[in-house]
């Protein structure tokens, strides 16, 4: 039951997608944005792409922004490639 509850609550309003997790940022003195995935550097923003990041941050849900940025996302296609010719088994 306990894992349900689990599911559920990373599930919550997402369409049964998981809600992206365990992204955190840092802003270096010189202005770049560094995104970190589960404590390993992601990607590294600098000059107009921190800024906007940075401006996007306050506004957005910072979990699902960085992992856009980042690429580390869902792109709700993976039903739809499963059955594509190039992947169905001879």
């Amino acid at each position: 039951m306990a894992a349900v509850a689990h599911m559920d609550l990373n599930m919550a309003d997402t369409g049964g997608v998981a809600c992206p997790e365990g992204f955190t940022f840092i802003v270096r003195k010189n202005g770049d944005v560094v995104i970190r995935h589960h404590g390993q550097v992601a990607t590294t923003l600098r000059r107009a792409r921190a800024a906007a990041f940075l401006a996007d941050v306050a506004n957005a849900d910072d979990q699902e922004l960085m992992a856009r940025m980042t690429g580390n996302y869902k792109r709700g296609n993976e039903r739809a490639a499963s059955s594509h010719a190039r992947n169905r088994p001879c």
